[in-house]
């Protein structure tokens, strides 16, 4: 794998304002995650199927606080 660290390929989301904010480096058969303040942190790796029902969970509001 490439240098985690200082790739071009993290992204971080555009509606990321507070600071609080995760990277994702999407491959070809998984998804990576990292925190944005943390580059040389833990990385986590999802399979792409994984991380889409998770997307889709998030925009159904299944994780929105009551």
């Amino acid at each position: 794998m490439a240098d985690q660290a200082e790739s071009p390929r993290w992204r971080k989301s555009s509606r990321s304002s507070t600071g609080n904010c995760v990277e994702v480096w999407r491959q070809p058969d998984e998804v990576l995650l990292r925190d944005s303040k943390d580059p040389h942190g833990a990385v986590l790796t999802f399979d792409r199927s994984t991380f889409g029902g998770f997307l889709a969970g998030v925009q159904a509001g299944e994780f929105d606080r009551h």
